[in-house]
């Protein structure tokens, strides 16, 4: 009985004397890091659980099955908004899509998803889990703002369908001016040479301290190639500040406006319009039709008449129609802005206040 009590306490001793030193290896290994390797650590342990994978689904129909299957067509990430289960990614992740299937790191269970609004000049987009995990971690916003370029970035996301992917690097610079998904400049990106890649789109981009500074976004790469090349741009968070509380509310982001639907450039082009923006159509209830602002008209024979052709806003020019978005776009509603445009080629000047549209 002895012998089998000193046995009993010599192998509890043994198991002990395994964990201090696997816990004394942790602790020399931990030490041995450097001080940015602990900080990169720290951050995806902490918000990885925030990060998720995003499937856009379509129903692919066939003559065996008018139905409709199923099929993935597309991949992204986004990240946890909030408890309630408002999940944010991009736009163009979820484009097109019947369905969604939202996944979380180390959970193998698929939780269903529906679009509740998207904005798509600023590539945003907010989903609403059906049925969400136990522990929803929300991601903790940060700000743009005060970003300097030269600091640390950190990047998670699923790039290539490698789900919660850690890969670091630098603001490269800041508020730049890139075409976005709809064909309209977004400001402020942030440009990092944080490696980005093909389903890293709609992922978080963070700070050094694990706060979000922006949604990543794009890449770009002079060969042509899909893959990253150091040049990622993220959505700045203070835009997904501003942007997501209206889609949660709203399913739209509330913008100033003329009232006016302006004719696309290429359509512009043969009316041998290179500058400008030409109103293809008027609201009767706008505050353009108020000031006398007229589009294109269509005489009983079929002949066209051009419309107005706006040339500047607060000399600002306007020489197309993403110079129109992004200057109306830094405007609120309900102020007031001063229009230059030309009617019979004639310049004429006007004073017209924004609405909401």
């Amino acid at each position: 009985m002895a012998r089998c009590f000193s046995l009993v306490i010599l192998w509890t001793s043994l198991i002990y004397s395994n964990v201090c030193s696997a816990e004394s290896v942790l602790k020399k290994e931990a030490s041995n890091m450097l001080e940015n390797e602990r900080n990169s650590i720290n951050i995806f342990q902490n918000v990885a659980d925030s990060v998720v994978n995003v499937s856009n689904m379509r129903k692919a129909q066939s003559l065996m099955d008018m139905s409709g299957t199923e099929v993935e067509s597309g991949m992204g990430s986004g990240f946890v908004w909030d408890k309630l289960g408002y999940i944010v990614t991009n736009f163009h992740v979820v484009d097109g899509g019947d369905s969604y299937v939202i996944t979380f790191k180390d959970d193998k269970k698929q939780y269903r998803a529906k679009l509740v609004g998207a904005d798509p000049k600023k590539d945003i987009a907010v989903l609403k889990l059906s049925e969400s995990p136990k522990n929803l971690v929300p991601i903790v916003p940060g700000e743009s703002k005060p970003l300097l370029v030269g600091q640390k970035t950190l990047a998670i996301g699923n790039p290539l369908g490698f789900d919660h992917t850690l890969t670091t690097g630098i603001v490269s610079a800041l508020d730049r001016s890139i075409r976005g998904y709809a064909g309209v400049s977004i400001s402020g990106m942030i440009q990092t040479d944080a490696s980005i890649n093909p389903g890293n789109s709609g992922g978080a981009l963070l700070d050094s301290q694990g706060k979000l500074i922006g949604i990543n976004t794009m890449i770009f790469n002079g060969a042509g190639s899909s893959s990253s090349a150091g040049l990622g741009f993220a959505i700045p968070v203070d835009t997904v500040k501003s942007v997501v509380p209206q889609l949660i509310q709203y399913g739209k982001v509330i913008r100033p406006g003329l009232g006016v639907v302006v004719l696309e450039d290429y359509y512009a082009a043969r009316f041998g319009l290179h500058e400008g923006v030409m109103l293809k159509y008027v609201d009767p209830k706008g505050p353009a039709a108020k000031i006398g602002l007229k589009g294109i008209t269509r005489s009983r024979l079929g002949e066209f008449f051009i419309g107005d052709i706006i040339i500047a806003i607060d000399n600002n020019a306007v020489k197309s129609y993403d110079d129109l978005f992004t200057i109306i776009d830094k405007y609120k509603i309900g102020e007031t802005v001063k229009i230059k445009y030309i009617r019979d080629n004639k310049e004429k000047t006007a004073v017209i206040k924004l609405v909401q549209i």
